[in-house]
């Protein structure tokens, strides 16, 4: 939430001093109030005010007089993503974020969040895109616009929703328009930090040139066009402690024809028509950190050799489908599906 200060208001401030604050906060209406450490002490809402007024307290006493003590929070080293689902079914909106000294360093609305995951996201964007040629001769695939805005920022939007805000962009044909265009994200209330890559490191190499990641990291190509859950996605990983969770596409094979079950060439039954469903992968990972350690340094690899490694090592690995729409926007006809998807989106 941008403007965190204007929910918070000092202990001993007056009254009218707080209904004044929170008169230009029409939507929330609830103010966090601190001590003069800046530690947090409780919150004040209308209603808080309402009763006190009921109780014979006047305009020019004390908040400290007025407060609400049993707030909601989180700390920001124990996110807890299960305990964020049921304070958004009670109805809860505004959550303060407090570092190890009671401090508010964030303040999130549940309202306009999906969740909050203690993620950092790392998102591949360094492709030439061949198969988009002529577009991608002047502009890089992930700039490619869908619905007014480029590929890549709506996977950008949608991992904000999810309350992520370390970015890392790996970069290179073209690095200086997605260089460009984002920044170092503080636009969108984010920090976006870029891997320029000298040369193609796969879609997994790129990782070992961050030094420390400060959470578990959620990897993605730039260039898909998503409705996924990453909450969904983030609980599998969490509840099932994997070491690496994939996302995966649900994709059925119809065969048209009587199976047989047999054996030594003898029919022992027989299925009319069977459809099997598959998992494929959808380009989106959950790392744990410590993972990341195992990936070569400056070299080529592939999501799917640490996928690899992670079997080889009796690491824990999972899928977990997405329900929704999946598009690899790798050619035209992939790009056209996505085009007419987003017109159907309400931003």
């Amino acid at each position: 939430m941008k403007n965190i200060q204007d929910h918070i208001i000092k202990e001993d401030a007056s009254i009218r001093a707080a209904l004044e604050q929170l008169n230009s906060l029409p939507k929330t209406l609830t103010l966090f109030v601190v001590n003069d450490k800046n530690q947090l002490k409780g919150t004040l809402t209308d209603g808080d005010i309402r009763r006190g007024f009921v109780n014979g307290k006047g305009l020019d006493e004390k908040v400290s007089d007025f407060l609400h003590g049993g707030f909601q929070y989180v700390n920001q080293h124990g996110i807890d993503v299960k305990m964020i689902q049921l304070l958004k079914n009670k109805g809860i909106r505004l959550l303060p974020i407090l570092d190890n000294s009671n401090e508010i360093i964030e303040v999130y609305d549940l309202n306009t969040l999906e969740s909050v995951l203690p993620l950092d996201a790392v998102i591949m964007a360094g492709g030439r895109g061949q198969r988009l040629r002529p577009i991608t001769d002047i502009s890089p695939k992930p700039m490619i616009e869908l619905g007014g805005k480029p590929i890549i920022e709506h996977n950008i939007d949608r991992l904000i929703s999810f309350g992520i805000k370390n970015f890392y962009i790996s970069v290179n044909y073209l690095k200086d328009q997605i260089m460009e265009y984002f920044g170092d994200g503080s636009q969108k209330g984010i920090s976006i930090q870029y891997i320029q890559e000298d040369r193609p490191l796969g879609t997994a190499g790129a990782l070992s040139l961050v030094d420390s990641f400060e959470n578990d990291v959620l990897l993605t190509n730039s260039d898909l066009f998503t409705s996924i859950d990453y909450e969904d996605l983030y609980l599998a990983f969490s509840s099932k402690n994997a070491d690496m969770a994939v996302a995966s596409i649900p994709y059925t094979v119809s065969i048209p024809y009587a199976i047989f079950y047999e054996e030594n060439h003898q029919i022992t039954g027989f299925k009319e028509k069977p459809s099997n469903t598959h998992y494929a992968n959808a380009g989106i990972y959950i790392i744990r950190k410590e993972m990341i350690e195992s990936i070569p340094k400056n070299e080529f690899y592939n999501a799917t050799d640490l996928m690899q490694y992670a079997i080889e090592f009796n690491k824990k690995i999972i899928h977990n489908p997405i329900v929704g729409y999946w598009i690899d926007i790798g050619n035209y006809e992939d790009l056209k599906k996505a085009q007419e998807i987003v017109k159907h989106i309400k931003h």
